[in-house]
């Protein structure tokens, strides 16, 4: 008893030091840097919070083909950020489309052009085909809107967003920057989203009956040439709607939401189909075996960064031009680390970086050639200089190896 009582009439005073986690929310900058710049004496190596590495990124798994009700879907998560793509095709008929005709004399015009190049037998004619067909495709997926993206976040997936509210400012800019890439990295070719039709032409043995001077003029061989493919028609096109929800939002979401499109694109599968002349209207077959794989160009993957200042200030500082010794004292104490880049940065670090790059990578022959840089996206901050870009597109390159093996492997 005596004990009990002595215990009771002593309380432990209360602890003067706060846990981490609310350290965390109160001093959130403090605590990072106190993470990347431990003190010397603590012989501790320079990790972020979240125990990684500066150009570490989080653990990424991708799983393809988990939606039924879709022609080809995926789901991707990096970390706490979870991404879900489905894509579905449907038909656009070319006599829906207003401006079919002019588009339709153009094209004429170009195979023209070709055939003109055949008979004359340039050069560069192989050039001039590439040039032509390129054109096409940029003519058709764009100008025709034959990819349409949209990224939605839904309810619960971060603090703020409420049921019933309108398409924030993020998902609309994370929208248009999925169109915006996938246009420009020209992923998807216009020829896998054709629907054409092929006139039947009349054999040797019908023109022998009706014409027999003309019979010399007839090649015998029926096999597939470039005559074969001269009177056809483009009947239809497929139109891809690629529907991205992040349904777990914890920083990064571009990635994340690239990577699930990308993995939901190599999933795809359109159904054959055909141009019934007895009907008049485009058929399709419901032999699975019969769909085809969208033929990708590439692989392109996005690899985003943030930047994270010591000094907290330098943000909202204005900027001003330092003269020649404070620009040569600025180069002096670049030395000392003063920032960090921090690969495929949370939720956490991007609310205290200001400077954010964006990176999209290629390599060519199926990753044994050379690194491709496709885009190039930095804005908010001017501590990046050319010295860290291409340490930047290093960095980009080892997470093309990695998305790639986990891209085949889904």
């Amino acid at each position: 008893m005596a004990s009990a009582t002595g215990a009771a009439s002593h309380p432990v005073p209360p602890s003067l030091s706060l846990p981490p986690s609310q350290f965390a929310r109160l001093q959130p900058h403090a605590y990072l840097l106190a993470h990347l710049s431990p003190p010397a004496a603590s012989n501790q190596p320079s990790i972020r919070a979240n125990g990684r590495a500066s150009s570490q990124f989080r653990v990424t798994s991708a799983n393809a083909g988990s939606l039924t009700h879709t022609n080809g879907s995926a789901v991707v998560r990096m970390g706490d950020t979870t991404s879900v793509c489905g894509v579905r095709a449907e038909i656009l008929r070319t006599e829906d489309i207003a401006s079919w005709s002019v588009s339709r004399t153009s094209n004429e015009a170009s195979n023209k052009r070709r055939r003109l190049a055949e008979l004359n037998e340039k050069p560069n004619e192989e050039d001039e085909d590439t040039a032509a067909d390129d054109e096409e495709d940029r003519a058709h997926i764009e100008d025709l809107n034959l990819l349409v993206p949209n990224l939605s976040l839904s309810t619960g997936c971060a603090p703020g967003f409420t049921p019933g509210a309108p398409p924030s400012a993020l998902a609309q800019s994370l929208s248009h920057q999925l169109l915006s890439l996938l246009h420009s990295t020209r992923l998807v070719r216009a020829d896998d989203l054709r629907i054409w039709y092929q006139p039947p032409s009349l054999g040797p043995e019908e023109l022998e009956r009706h014409n027999d001077d003309e019979q010399m003029d007839v090649d015998p061989n029926p096999s597939g040439g470039v005559e074969d493919h001269k009177n056809r028609e483009i009947k239809g096109f497929w139109v891809l709607y690629i529907d991205v929800m992040i349904i777990s939002l914890a920083g990064n979401p571009f990635d994340a939401a690239w990577a699930s499109v990308l993995a939901a694109l190599r999933d795809t599968k359109l159904p054959r189909s055909w141009w019934d002349v007895d009907s008049e209207m485009i058929l399709c077959s419901d032999n699975v075996s019969e769909a085809s794989k969208l033929s990708l160009r590439g692989l392109p993957v996005a690899s985003s960064f943030c930047v994270f200042e010591a000094d907290a200030a330098a943000g909202w500082r204005a900027v001003v031009i330092p003269d020649a010794e404070e620009q040569k004292a600025r180069s002096q104490k670049k030395g000392s680390q003063q920032r960090w880049i921090l690969a495929d940065p949370d939720g956490y670090e991007e609310n205290l970086g200001q400077e954010r790059i964006c990176l999209v990578v290629d390599k060519e022959k199926g990753g044994k050639g050379k690194t491709v840089v496709l885009k190039m996206e930095k804005h908010g901050g001017w501590t990046v200089d050319t010295d860290d870009l291409r340490q930047l597109v290093d960095i980009s390159a080892r997470r093309w190896d990695e998305m790639k093996r986990i891209l085949d492997q889904c």
